[in-house]
């Protein structure tokens, strides 16, 4: 016999207790009986398994908590007899028949069980579920049909075969199923079951009826089966109930038939947030040609920059090849004959493939954000035309309201165009110049053509185009790194042993705390020593591990200790690259560092700390010339506005060390911007600081990322390269530290993270007080314990055109807790809080919009609070940030979207760096609400259920069922997943993320 596992024996143990509780003898606590009981009936009841032995058995049930004994004598627990009077309320009455044979011990008592009762147990229902299951899914149609003359009604219509029933603030209801006989030949009513374990739900009928006590239905008889539902918590609540009869019960076949019920347990706020109409997917445009027309040119801002830094080295166009539409036809097909291009992508990244593989990469990527911008373009499903109108403060300008702008949804800035073009027309269209953005409006600057016979109200159509800027560089990127010989520091290899033995500095570090701090100060040595060269060096930094301020105290101490050294500091965004030249300011004088911006930047987003050190002057950027700027000691710089500093001729070799924090952001062309042109190879020192574990570069292509454009240079250095691998369990110090010290979170918040990507290394050095500030919430499950998850049995929606899941459900929840939240405030020795120190994270664009809708009408019983400073958001847009409190929204309710999800790098499920950044920003409370069944099916986020039940923090929806059989039955319940016809990326349907915008 297979060894079974202790779950499957205490399944069984589970079994025999309801075997016993429908013969009605749960009253028997003797062991000797109870195994006599087990062995003599339960056991052989079924010919294909035998189950194990008694010992077993009992010993399963007492190392899950299910029985007590003492001695010879065992008492089932009170939860197990609750679970089966929760599951029916409807206790079978039959007395127990006296053994005939005397084969039973004295005084006992037995049931006579005849082979068909025992079938009428939880082993019989399980068994008939998982057959009905099977056959629902391939012949829904069939079970749901009125058959044999038997139809099964109610009061409300089934509509194909389903009741959905929405139940509102009392979350209770009484459903009366009539069954009834409208043919000619009587039937017997013989068993019906629900297919699964019912919690919210008891069924009830007046002749209790089961295959021992069928009921006979002659013509024209009807009978009632009341379900009660009664639930105190929001959510859709399925039942699916199977009624099986048979025309004879000696000698015929039964026949089934299937209804669900779906009770929907919903607030007054969550009817305001359901779907505004049903979704119907966005069919695929029409293809057109492009239209020959003139296009008359605009005007551009004035003195955006000054500009006395030449152009040295040339940024060719880049234009897409003919080709690359035949290419994408090809990989969306099967291998069927031999194509250079297509082998070369699927080929693994080499040195020798370096420039050409990336170069297709950028040139599929690009293709696809044509396609996704093209989303915004006016008209669309919800606009016929765009209106524009003067502004007052400068006649010159038009303002166009673009919804979505100031969230970078497109992403418009200062100098960029678009295109015009009045209703009506075709042969000429108008290219505006983007002089300024305010919250959603875009202000343009058109040729005084346009201009003069512009009137209010005039209806326009508008195109929206990407800045190829930001591919050209990276090109040229691809393309520079091959000229400068870049193989040492792209591809390192491991150096002879004796070249390693670097001997470290001693050095009195200007942030004193990192020397209390081992791998930061080990770090800054090897880095100061340049212990790696030429392979770059790794700063891997676990979440709020402190990556930034071991970089910027490398960066001081090498201004420091070497006369002859430049720096370039970079980052993706210029928030990172502003945080940085803060930081270093702290300690360098503010005449030797420089912070350059792209023309494009917002002169009012500029800190106004930074400015002195800047080349923002008044409203215009100026850029100096090369000679100038290679004075300054320090430049720090966006990834993509290092290029500059290519194009402007500052020679190979003048930077002595490139330094790029967060560079697990950035695609790997954006990072080698700042290399390909300004370091020397052989002395150059590259450092990147990141963490490969959290979130990597958006891409939007599919084929970008199916071929590993979305790994980032930081993780594929450190997936790749055996020097920046563990080797015995240790990493190499000379190429890379792991910053093990988080100073940001909970023990508690930051134990499942730490178990499941660091290895168990992180050690919690956060501020007591404040990480302690929520263990005494009056409304933790568990006092002490800051993490919560709520178990919320919602429903993924999508509405109108929009791809973009939602979940009421789940956002009456978070309202829920944020009111508790701010109501809390400041009481019981508890930390005061803001909306601003509370975060709100969700996978889905959609789920953003609700939760937002959802907090104006929650903010309008806090009027003293700013709701807008609590942020709602992407797990790309938390990112790098942390708050007191996160609450994190899950949204999936269906199992059927998330190999999708998987598919296509999108949502919580089967996303391992999402899972680790959304649960990783939390200082003092973490709360997660989701679906447990579904999530159940990842095993990251299985492995966080079970802490939080193991460790007292689970609330809310429970669910007792295996999940196999649960997913099955709610696979049955969903309607299959609708490819959307749409060029769009899957990332831009459903996430709809910030478009890039830091150059």
């Amino acid at each position: 016999m297979v060894k079974k596992s202790l779950g499957s024996l205490c399944k069984i143990g589970l079994d025999f207790f309801e075997f016993l509780k429908e013969t009605n003898r749960t009253s028997i606590t003797d062991k000797d009986q109870l195994k006599y009981i087990y062995n003599t009936e339960f056991r052989s009841r079924t010919t294909e398994n035998k189950d194990p032995s008694f010992g077993s058995v009992l010993y399963s049930l007492k190392v899950t908590n299910k029985i007590t004994r003492r001695h010879n004598t065992i008492r089932f627990n009170a939860t197990v007899r609750a679970l089966y009077v929760d599951q029916w309320h409807t206790p079978r009455t039959r007395q127990p028949q006296p053994v005939q044979n005397g084969a039973a011990s004295p005084g006992v008592v037995l049931a006579s069980v005849s082979a068909d009762e025992a079938e009428t147990g939880v082993r019989a229902r399980r068994k008939l579920a998982s057959k009905l299951m099977q056959r629902l899914r391939k012949d829904r149609a069939q079970f749901i049909a009125d058959k044999h003359g038997i139809s099964i009604s109610c009061d409300q219509p089934f509509e194909n075969g389903k009741l959905r029933l929405p139940v509102q603030d009392t979350y209770e209801c009484v459903i009366k199923l009539k069954v009834e006989n409208t043919g000619t030949e009587p039937v017997y009513f013989t068993y019906y079951t629900p297919l699964h374990w019912l919690k919210y739900f008891t069924l009830m009928d007046e002749h209790k009826v089961t295959k021992l006590k069928p009921l006979l239905l002659k013509p024209g008889d009807s009978y009632e089966i009341q379900v009660l539902f009664n639930c105190s918590l929001v959510g859709l609540y399925p039942a699916t109930l199977a009624f099986e009869f048979k025309p004879d019960l000696q000698v015929s076949t039964a026949f089934y038939i299937v209804r669900f019920i779906e009770a929907h347990c919903i607030t007054s706020l969550g009817l305001e947030l359901a779907p505004e109409a049903p979704y119907k997917p966005r069919s695929l445009p029409a293809w057109k040609a492009d239209v020959p027309c003139e296009i008359v040119d605009g005007q551009p801002p004035e003195g955006l920059s000054v500009m006395r830094l030449q152009y040295e080295v040339v940024l060719k166009k880049y234009q897409i090849p003919a080709y690359m539409n035949q290419l994408i036809q090809s990989l969306k097909r099967p291998a069927s004959f031999p194509d250079k291009r297509r082998a070369l992508l699927e080929s693994p990244l080499s040195w020798e493939n370096y420039t050409e593989k990336f170069q297709l990469l950028l040139y599929l990527e690009e293709l696809q954000m044509e396609v996704d911008i093209k989303r915004y373009n006016i008209p669309n499903d919800e606009k016929d035309y765009a209106v524009m109108y003067k502004d007052p403060h400068n006649k010159k300008l038009l303002v166009l309201e673009v919804p979505g702008v100031s969230e970078n949804r497109p992403s418009v800035l200062r100098g960029d165009q678009l295109l015009v073009c009045p209703v009506g027309e075709t042969k000429v269209k108008y290219r505006g110049y983007v002089h300024s953005v305010q919250l959603d409006q875009v202000k343009l600057g058109f040729s005084s053509e346009l201009l003069d016979r512009f009137i209010e109200g005039m209806q326009f159509s508008v195109e929206f185009t990407i800045n190829r800027l930001t591919v050209r560089l990276q090109h040229r990127a691809a393309e520079l790194a091959a000229t400068y010989r870049l193989g040492q520091v792209l591809f390192p290899a491991a150096p002879p042993f004796a070249s390693q033995q670097t001997k470290l500095p001693g050095l009195k570090l200007f942030d004193w705390k990192l020397e209390r701090n081992p791998e930061q100060y080990q770090a800054v040595q090897h880095i100061v020593a340049g212990s790696s060269k030429p392979a770059p060096y790794l700063v891997f930094g676990p979440p709020g591990t402190g990556k930034t301020v071991t970089m910027v105290e490398a960066i001081k101490q090498i201004e420091k200790t070497e006369q002859s050294c430049h720096i370039l500091a970079c980052a993706p965004s210029n928030s990172a690259a502003d945080l940085l030249c803060r930081k270093i300011l702290e300690h360098v004088d503010e005449h030797k560092v420089y912070r350059m911006y792209a023309t494009s930047r917002d002169p009012k987003m500029v800190p106004e700390e930074l400015k002195a050190c800047s080349n923002l002057v008044g409203d215009s950027y100026i850029y100096p010339a090369k000679e100038e700027l290679m004075k300054y000691r320090i430049m720090v710089t966006t990834l993509l506005t290092a290029g500059r500093l290519v194009t402007g001729g500052i020679p190979s070799g003048h930077f002595t060390h490139v330094f790029v924090d967060e560079a697990g952001h950035a695609v790997e062309t954006e990072c080698v911007i700042p290399l390909a042109g300004l370091l020397n190879a052989e002395s150059g020192q590259v450092v990147l600081a990141g963490d490969p574990k959290q979130l990597g570069p958006i891409l939007r292509s599919p084929f970008a990322l199916k071929f590993d454009m979305g790994m980032s240079l930081l993780e594929r250095l450190m997936t790749n390269f055996p020097v920046y691998c563990k080797e015995d369990g240790v990493f190499n110090n000379c190429f890379v530290t792991k910053l093990l010290c988080n100073y940001r979170s909970h023990p508690a918040i930051l134990k499942v993270p730490n178990e499941l990507f660091y290895d168990g290394e992180l050690q919690v050095c956060a501020d007591e007080i404040l990480r302690n500030s929520y263990c005494g919430w009056e409304y933790l499950p568990k006092m002490g314990f800051p993490v919560i998850f709520h178990g919320v049995a919602g429903i993924d929606e999508r509405e109108k055109t929009s791809p973009s899941f939602f979940n009421v459900a789940e956002v009456e929840v978070l309202m829920d807790y944020v009111r508790k939240l701010l109501q809390s405030h400041g009481k019981r020795g508890l930390s005061t809080i803001a909306p601003r120190d509370i975060g709100i994270i969700a996978p889905y664009r959609k789920q953003v919009q609700k939760i937002r809708k959802a907090l104006e009408k929650v903010g309008k019983d806090f009027k003293f609070k700013n709701m807008d400073t609590l942020k709602v958001g992407s797990v790309e847009e938390f990112q790098g940030q942390e708050r007191k409190v996160i609450m994190v929204s899950t949204v999936r309710s269906s199992p059927n979207y998330t190999e999708y999800d998987k598919m296509f790098n999108l949502g919580f499920v089967k996303n391992e760096k999402r899972f680790n950044v959304a649960v990783t920003r939390a200082k003092a409370l973490l709360i997660v609400v989701g679906n447990p069944v579904v999530l159940n099916t990842d095993p990251t986020w299985g492995h966080f259920i079970k802490y939080c039940k193991d460790e007292g923090g689970y609330t809310g929806f429970t669910h007792v069922e295996e999940d196999e059989d649960v997913v099955a039955r709610l696979a049955a319940l969903s309607i299959e997943i609708e490819v959307v016809e749409t060029a769009e990326s899957a990332m831009q349907q459903h996430v709809d993320p910030e478009w890039r915008a830091d150059m």
